[in-house]
């Protein structure tokens, strides 16, 4: 447990090959993944707030508040992405192959792209996740306004903006995803975080077009829990208390 204002627990592999913040079959299937098991290897930035920091490296989905880690024990246990239930929540065929940290290379104007991770892709649908993070993230005007497409995807003026920051740039950016890919976006967040979830529509709303909008969605951890098998459903109740 880490000594920080805010104390978070980070887990590590047993002996036996377990790991305290996986499913034991997620994990299996993760290290079976060379992409999903590379996913493991990102650095704990934390690490400076724990003791015994020398012993080894931690990584950032062993921390119990990891959004990527949740994810993963979700859609990369054994055919869940099969059920008809959690593919018809989310608005995708089943059978899909799922690609964590996927960089949607968003357009710029100066002809480059940004090259900002987005949580998880799945087929047409890019989803970013949150799990006990503060906010969206804020950006300076200047950075916001180089994305090619900001003007013709939204009413710029109705775009959350304070103190000369846009708040919720990373749904900026998924809308932004979405419309250069002719995808979908979606919000995975707690219900119990109404702050997120009145973020989200705010940003969404702002959106010019009908048909982008309504390529647009907010998903419930607790709505997602309930298309799960139960042997999921206890683990995220017991550790995340979603249910």
């Amino acid at each position: 447990m880490s000594y920080s204002s805010v104390p978070s627990v980070v887990y590590a592999e047993s002996e036996t090959g377990e790991h305290g913040n996986f499913l034991p079959a997620a994990y299996k299937r993760i290290l079976q993944q060379p992409a999903w098991k590379a996913r493991l290897a990102k650095v704990y930035t934390g690490s400076r707030f724990l003791p015994r920091r020398a012993d080894r490296t931690r990584g950032e989905l062993e921390c119990a508040n990891s959004s990527d880690a949740l994810l993963m024990n979700i859609f990369c246990y054994p055919g869940i992405l099969r059920r008809q239930a959690v593919c018809s929540l989310l608005g995708i065929r089943p059978g899909i192959h799922p690609e964590f940290g996927v960089r949607p290379e968003i357009p710029l104007k100066n002809g480059a792209q940004d090259r900002s991770e987005m949580d998880l892709k799945l087929g047409d649908l890019f989803i970013e996740a949150k799990l006990t993070e503060g906010d969206f993230q804020t950006a300076r005007c200047d950075l916001v306004h180089r994305y090619r497409d900001l003007d013709s995807v939204f009413e710029v003026d109705r775009l959350p903006l304070r103190k000369e920051k846009y708040r919720s740039c990373q749904l900026i950016r998924g809308a932004l995803a979405a419309h250069a890919w002719r995808a979908s976006f979606a919000v995975v967040c707690d219900q119990r975080r109404q702050d997120m979830v009145d973020a989200c529509f705010e940003v969404m709303s702002a959106v010019a077009s009908t048909e982008l909008r309504c390529r647009m969605s907010v998903v419930t951890w607790q709505e997602l829990s309930e298309t799960l098998p139960s042997k999921v459903q206890a683990f995220l109740a017991e550790k995340y208390g979603i249910g």
